[in-house]
């Protein structure tokens, strides 16, 4: 067997093997790909060889994450965010570099290095954050808006690294001329690229385009890519500034979002790639030996950058609180720091007896990023009294506003999913209060202040309590984050175990465990978009519409349990005034319950009423049989007429003392 077929299989199952482990523990895949290349690298195993070729394929890596970051470049983007993105982004990236360049040459390795250590250090990994801030629903809060910003210009500021640091092997005048030649053929290259080539590269996707086949479209967009990439490298400049160009170029075009998503296969293989490539440079001996050394690259450079960038967020009109998420987020090191380290070797710039406890350091906080994100935020309300005084005053005024709202839903969420049961509430005279994370969409939903609208967290335990949760009648999860929907299950059955909550997923892949936190219902999209899809589809090709009206309802009877029995008869339901409708009731058994210790056979409920489900300390709803026993805490949901809904919750209420059997019909 060819030994080059050999090295490639035995570098994809290492890979697949240690990232599938890192998806199990929440860790990012960039660490996964970075194990995988100390462990085969020439310091451990040495099935991966560090050479030329294999630093070359690890180039082609960073050339598609650069063209990435150039498809997000836009130019309106930067306008709406610049406070953040040339504030508090270039003074965060140029005083770490220009500090760490003073540093490093009182310590006698000259401000060349300083300058690489500086500007690495200045970054952050995006990977990271953004995932996290997406996770945790803070992209559109204060912190979130200022950490994007400040990621923003320092994904900008690595093409004016990857331009600077191979000319910095130079001295003297050498260095000035070779600094002035590059600076002028990047600024040749972005005029005549981004100028003069917007035309012709729209002119020619429409081409492309035109011929209907994918495949064609893929091998266009890896031609401009590597072709542009190319081209830069031949004026002497890097191949990944081209391919930043280049993905500028097509962010103007309408092809920008079909491009994203056919080169993300690509990008993400080879980026791996190079992280493997980046962890063959670390040698664990070296690491070890200098342990003390590594420890102290982690918290004097991760210290130092947390305080600088809470003291500029906070310099720059942040809160205390807002600066300390801030500066916790952003604290880490970043993928594109790997990157600068990676060509500063290349280039001779950084000796290696510095590149292995520097690399080790910033592999170490990029492993602690998100453990300390995640205890950013009860660390902030540690240290600042004010954030409390802020969250006070935003839950009272929550509180002021629904002080005299009773029987009402609260809608977690003001999306699209959010406005439309709004709408339906409001159209059948239910009252409801929304809360939503997102101070924009709350402005223009409420911009008097007086609305049905607040903003709020609504994850947490005092908002929901300050929206009149204890006299809600129902609580609606309309979004489809499930890490937050538990936590918000959770509190709702700490303070109403009674409360049927119905929450809104993405998928079936998370029912059984919003189910299992106590969700009456959990509603999938899917599901309803199928249901939907069929229902036409049927009626389509001529199927009678009370017979499609028939399969949509058993199919929901069969998957809803609130809707078991809703249906039947639906055509004779009558007006919604009729006192005899259908209703659903949840009653909730208390220790001295008459059904306290007795099957529902023997409690003998009336056969108007039918016992939909029975939610016992918070576990899922489940459907009882005639030997189900009741206990203490069970939630007892009920379908009926609302004379029958009263008979049946005296018989399962009354003391048990005045209850000898079952209560004659």
């Amino acid at each position: 067997m060819p030994h080059a077929l050999v090295f490639i299989v035995e570098l994809l199952a290492a890979a697949v093997v240690v990232v599938v482990l890192c998806r199990l523990a929440h860790l990012p895949a960039i660490l996964g790909y970075l194990a995988v290349g100390i462990a085969l690298g020439p310091h451990a195993l040495g099935v991966v060889p560090l050479d030329e070729t294999t630093r070359y394929l690890g180039e082609i890596g960073v050339v598609f994450l650069m063209f990435s970051i150039g498809l997000e470049f836009s130019l309106p983007q930067l306008h709406a965010m610049r406070r953040a993105v040339f504030g508090l982004g270039f003074a965060q990236v140029v005083i770490t570099t220009v500090g760490a360049m003073v540093v490093l040459h009182f310590l006698d390795y000259g401000w060349a290095a300083g300058f690489v250590l500086g500007g690495a250090l200045a970054m952050s990994s995006t990977a990271i954050v953004s995932k996290m801030l997406a996770e945790r629903m803070e992209l559109s809060s204060p912190h979130g808006r200022d950490v994007m910003g400040i990621l923003i210009f320092q994904d900008l500021a690595i093409v004016a690294f990857l331009i600077i640091i191979p000319a910095l092997g130079k001295s003297g005048q050498e260095l000035a001329i070779d600094l002035g030649i590059a600076a002028v053929k990047a600024a040749a290259a972005l005029a005549l690229i981004l100028f003069l080539g917007q035309a012709p590269m729209r002119a020619w996707f429409h081409v492309v385009a035109r011929q209907r086949s994918p495949e064609l479209f893929v091998l266009n967009v890896l031609l401009v890519t590597l072709g542009l990439g190319a081209l830069t490298a031949s004026l002497g400049l890097s191949l990944a500034l081209g391919a930043f160009l280049a993905g500028m170029l097509i962010a103007e075009t309408e092809y920008r979002y079909q491009v994203e998503d056919d080169i993300k296969p690509f990008r993400d293989v080879l980026l791996g790639l190079f992280f493997v490539v980046v962890g063959t440079t670390l040698d664990p001996r070296v690491v070890f030996a200098s342990f003390g050394t590594v420890a102290l690259l982690v918290l004097v450079p991760v210290t130092a950058k947390v305080v600088l960038v809470a003291v500029l967020a906070r310099a720059f009109g942040d809160s205390l609180a807002t600066s300390l998420r801030v500066s916790f987020y952003l604290g880490q090191a970043g993928e594109l720091a790997l990157v600068m380290l990676a060509l500063a070797v290349s280039s001779g710039v950084l000796p290696d007896a510095l590149l292995q406890p520097v690399l080790a350091a910033m592999i170490v906080s990029m492993c602690a990023a998100p453990v300390v994100i995640q205890l950013a935020d009860p660390l902030v309300r540690r240290l600042t009294s004010n954030d409390w005084l802020a969250r006070a005053a935003l839950v009272t005024q929550i509180a002021a506003q629904t002080m005299g709202r009773q029987d009402h839903v609260l809608v977690c969420g003001y999306g699209r999913s959010g406005q439309n049961l709004a709408r339906l509430l409001a159209a059948e005279d239910i009252g409801y209060v929304a809360i939503d994370a997102d101070p924009q969409r709350v402005r223009e939903a409420a911009p008097d202040g007086g609305s049905d609208v607040m903003y709020g967290d609504a994850s947490r335990r005092e908002v929901l309590s300050s929206a009149g949760l204890a006299k809600a009648r129902a609580v609606v999860i309309t979004f489809t984050n499930t890490a937050v929907a538990l936590k918000i299950l959770h509190h709702v059955h700490q303070i109403r175990p009674d409360l049927p909550v119905i929450v809104r997923t993405v998928d079936d892949s998370e029912i059984a465990r919003l189910e299992a936190a106590g969700a009456a219902e959990v509603v999938p999209e899917v599901l309803e978009g199928s249901l939907m899809l069929a229902s036409h589809s049927l009626l389509v090709v001529g199927v009678p519409l009370n017979r499609v009206l028939r399969r949509i309802r058993t199919v929901r009877e069969e998957r809803y349990g609130l809707f078991r029995g809703f249906f039947r008869g639906a055509s004779d339901v009558p007006d919604a005034a009729d006192h005899r409708q259908m209703r659903l009731h949840t009653v909730v058994l208390p220790d001295r319950a008459s059904a306290i210790g007795r099957t529902l056979a023997e409690i003998g409920l009336d056969g108007a009423v039918e016992v939909t489900g029975v939610r016992r300390r918070g576990a899922r709803s489940q459907r009882p049989d005639a030997q189900w026993r009741f206990e203490a805490g069970d939630v007892v949901v009920l379908l009926g007429s609302p004379e029958a809904l009263l008979a049946a919750e005296e018989r399962l209420l009354k003391s048990r003392g005045a209850v000898s059997g079952p209560r004659p019909a």
